[in-house]
């Protein structure tokens, strides 16, 4: 409810900033890192785009959504990114770009060249990962020899696509209990896509160890924000350029709600939570909080701590 207020009533692109699999091994070993550049450079990459003249001349905003899976559970970071069809120049007007000047603003098929973009993108990553950890000669002289891919989809028919879509994929998680199929004897079997062969649906089963060992791979460092606002939707632009914005387009000024868990269930999901389930009239009252039986896991052992793991 609280994006909704936010969405210009513009076409959407979608942009898919993806790393090269030889940058893995930093992934693994500084997630933080890698991680952080990618958010960074994917920014920097549309900003420059959208601030020259020839493209757009003005400045827009992103949001982005970091996903570090493959279908198969392998380690595949990427960058989904949500950028508007426009931005507000230095007088303070809508534009949009350059490319969908001749065309309707609903039949613009792509935002900026994508073949542009994944040069400058290789070069800002690198730029931004270098100065926050060495990048072994091996690795660098591998990813800079060969083409970075950057996947401009199709626009959203209709803003609100962007937030059914912002409603998904927000909160994935690399396996969803849906894609299990069965558990046994030290074995998980799943469902998955391969989109190597046009997207057939195929089963892979793995050790139970190499499973855990996978899905491990995407659990991000602690406290990490996986979701990022950037330009004129960041936070602390949104009370000056976004209304700016949707003053030029003729929407009502965003203005910061405070919306209760309470109130969405009550829109979105027609049930009111605070309604007693017997009677359907008197409101239910807390009288006690039954605890978890065991703590929270431990975040880190400390290094003069013995710890020596047993294993049967």
């Amino acid at each position: 409810m609280e994006r909704e207020a936010e969405v210009l009533d513009v076409p959407y692109f979608h942009i898919v900033f993806t790393l090269p699999h030889e940058l893995n091994e930093l992934a693994i070993s500084h997630p933080k890192a890698v991680y952080n550049a990618l958010f960074r450079a994917s920014w920097q990459t549309i900003d420059t785009f959208a601030k020259d003249p020839k493209h757009l001349g003005a400045k827009t905003g992103m949001t982005a959504v970091l996903h570090t899976w493959g279908q198969n559970l392998s380690l595949h970071p990427h960058l989904h990114c949500i950028v508007p069809g426009g931005g507000i120049d230095e007088k303070g007007e809508w534009k949009i770009p350059k490319r969908s000047a001749k065309k309707s603003r609903r039949k613009v098929k792509y935002l900026f060249p994508k073949e542009a973009m994944s040069k400058v993108y290789r070069a800002k990553f690198m730029a931004s990962l270098r100065k926050q950890i060495p990048i072994p000669q091996h690795i660098a002289k591998e990813i800079m020899n060969k083409d970075w891919v950057v996947y401009a989809k199709r626009p959203f028919a209709s803003p609100k696509q962007v937030i059914e879509y912002l409603g998904r994929y927000t909160h994935k998680i690399a396996i969803s209990n849906h894609r299990l199929i069965n558990i046994d004897k030290g074995k998980v079997s799943f469902k998955y896509k391969d989109y190597r062969a046009s997207a057939i649906t195929k089963t892979m089963t793995l050790d139970a160890v190499e499973f855990i060992r996978r899905f491990s791979q995407h659990v991000l460092p602690h406290g990490f924000p996986r979701m990022r606002h950037n330009g004129i939707i960041a936070s602390r632009n949104k009370t000056k350029e976004l209304n700016l914005a949707r003053k030029n387009l003729g929407q009502r000024p965003w203005i910061k709600a405070n919306i209760s868990w309470e109130q969405i269930a009550k829109k979105r999901l027609n049930f009111n939570p605070n309604r007693c389930p017997r009677c359907k009239q008197n409101k239910l009252e807390v009288i006690a909080v039954i605890l978890p039986m065991r703590g929270p896991p431990v975040k880190k052992i400390q290094a003069n701590e013995d710890f020596q793991p047993e294993f049967d």
